[in-house]
């Protein structure tokens, strides 16, 4: 007598990934005491793309209250905005 193995059913499970670099995020900017405004200013500019005016009030906010969001964006923005603000050791942290 021969034993055939059961079949065993086959199951497919479909499930949606999220993309981790689509997750809406933000950049906190932290205060310190080795960093003009001008030099703050010039990298918010340069991370974030905003005007003097806007660059300007990150930088009193970040004076006054300790910190600020300087950007909001997809992870992958933010990690850019991020790295482009720590080039000259600016404190920063991405929340999500």
């Amino acid at each position: 007598m021969e034993i055939k193995p059961k079949k065993t059913p086959q199951i497919e499970i479909v499930a949606e990934e999220a993309n981790d670099t689509e997750i809406s995020s933000r950049v906190v900017l932290y205060n310190d005491d080795w960093h003009t405004f001008d030099e703050v200013i010039n990298q918010l500019i340069k991370a974030t793309k905003c005007g003097f005016e806007k660059a300007r009030d990150y930088a009193f906010e970040v004076h006054v209250k300790g910190k600020a969001i300087v950007f909001n964006g997809s992870l992958n923005e933010c990690l850019t905005v991020s790295s482009i603000l720590e080039e000259i050791a600016l404190n920063t942290q991405i929340i999500t």
